[in-house]
């Protein structure tokens, strides 16, 4: 590691303030920390958000559950109001990483890192999520731009992120056994806006895939998903999985998504 200024507000505004020049948030620190180590990252100064109060917590009211920027992965996994609301949600973060990973990582670091095999952006897309940062709103759709790519600008902080409560939902991936991060993640969900369907692991960042979601706004159930031929031109391609193995899973994946969601 290299020498860099340490900054550890209280609050919001001292936050803010603290973020000057070639400086970075650091929320959970299980991806920053360890791109830094590699010095595949740098910064100047590190703001750390773990002592400001007010980005925890998680809200819940008649449509919708709002969870603060710095709530644990394994918060959100084992809160009773997050599993009653969105029962697919608290799946989702309870499969994310180990139990290390879980306690540390939180939800608006990871959505601000982007990475494209990560579970919470095919989850705030599949769920139609807004992140709600000090600045302003952002709808799920408009959020992730690319590899490690967000709408972010300098020094905009992730306050929150609320999620309408669907109709019915489901997350499911393959996980890569060893990072246990997804080769393909799926997030279904139905509600009276239609069906939306996100998608980790298969491109440069998370999206939505069109063509299963008209399929399932047809016809809601795991055959129809399955059915749905995935063109793997611009899919991610690795020593994991080839770009026609993943465009194959993701339908699979949507498949099990559904059933999922019918089980409930």
């Amino acid at each position: 590691m290299y020498t860099f200024d340490y900054q550890h507000p209280t609050d919001r505004v001292d936050a803010a303030a603290a973020f000057q020049g070639d400086s970075r948030y650091l929320a959970g620190g299980q991806s920053l920390v360890q791109a830094m180590k590699l010095r595949l990252a740098s910064a100047e100064r590190l703001v750390d958000l773990g002592g400001v109060a007010d980005l925890k917590g998680i809200t819940v009211d008649a449509g919708s559950i709002t969870i603060g920027a710095m709530t644990t992965h394994a918060t959100v996994a084992r809160s009773a109001a997050v599993q009653q609301a969105i029962p697919a949600l608290a799946e989702l973060a309870g499969g994310i990483g180990d139990p290390m990973v879980r306690n540390r990582g939180t939800i608006g670091g990871s959505l601000a890192h982007s990475d494209p095999a990560a579970c919470y952006p095919a989850g705030v897309l599949g769920l139609g999520a807004t992140i709600h940062t000090d600045r302003r709103s952002i709808a799920a759709d408009d959020f992730f731009l690319g590899l490690y790519e967000t709408a972010l600008q300098p020094g905009e902080l992730i306050v929150s992120v609320q999620f309408p409560i669907p109709e019915a939902a489901a997350y499911i991936k393959y996980k890569q056994p060893a990072s246990r991060f997804a080769l393909i993640g799926v997030c279904v969900s139905r509600s009276a806006a239609g069906v939306r369907v996100g998608v980790t692991g298969a491109k440069s960042a998370a999206y939505r895939e069109a063509a299963i979601e008209a399929a399932l706004n047809a016809s809601f159930t795991p055959e129809a998903a399955k059915a749905v031929q995935i063109s793997a031109a611009d899919l991610n391609g690795d020593m994991h999985g080839s770009t026609t193995y993943r465009a194959a899973m993701i339908s699979v994946m949507a498949s099990r998504a559904v059933a999922a969601a019918l089980a409930r």
